[in-house]
């Protein structure tokens, strides 16, 4: 027998958020669940576990919940919810990681804002579980400045370091990450 999948139901966003303000449990939910694969997708590549990455969700979503007040509709919404999910993330790691180590490397402080090129990989290859094998600080920036395309001096003053320390992290980062990948399936991964 074959499954019946019923057509996703558009999100009235603009009511939805009222409902929220409100604080009907019911536009809580369909807030939460409409937006729960695009939030955790971002918060498992912050995270070591999907445990944590749940964690954080949740966090996020409470922050949103008390700060819609805030929100200001003439911009995207995701804009906005992407922004609470990356603080979380960060709030988090300085929560539970209070020794976060961010190395300062004198080799990399030469570095210009070109950075070490990030290894070729493999379209197919699910990266994520090799990303949650780098330490939290260097997966910390490496996140903020590939995926989320902050500047260095953005993330010094989001983590409290130096540019030279964001820097030095982002190239260990990729470093590390290459030297995953190529332990992985050096097949599928083209050296630069």
């Amino acid at each position: 027998m074959k499954a019946i999948t019923m057509p996703r139901q558009e999100l009235d966003l603009e009511k939805v958020l009222l409902g929220c303000r409100k604080g009907d449990r019911n536009s809580q939910r369909s807030l939460y669940e409409h937006f729960y694969g695009y939030a955790m997708s971002i918060c498992l590549r912050y995270s070591g576990s999907r445990d944590e990455a749940v964690e954080v969700l949740n966090d996020a979503f409470l922050k949103v919940f008390a700060g819609l007040d805030k929100y200001d509709p003439t911009f995207p919404f995701r804009t906005w919810l992407r922004r609470i999910l990356i603080n979380a993330a960060i709030d988090y790691y300085r929560k539970h990681h209070k020794t976060l180590v961010f190395l300062e490397l004198k080799a990399a402080e030469h570095l210009a804002d070109e950075e070490a090129p990030l290894p070729v990989i493999d379209p197919d290859e699910d990266v994520l579980p090799i990303l949650r094998e780098l330490s939290p600080s260097y997966r910390l920036v490496f996140n903020l400045y590939v995926m989320e395309e902050y500047k260095h001096h953005e993330i010094a003053e989001l983590l409290g370091i130096s540019v030279s320390t964001s820097r030095s992290n982002l190239v260990r980062a990729i470093e590390n990450l290459r030297a995953l990948l190529m332990k992985k399936s050096p097949y599928h991964i083209k050296p630069n």
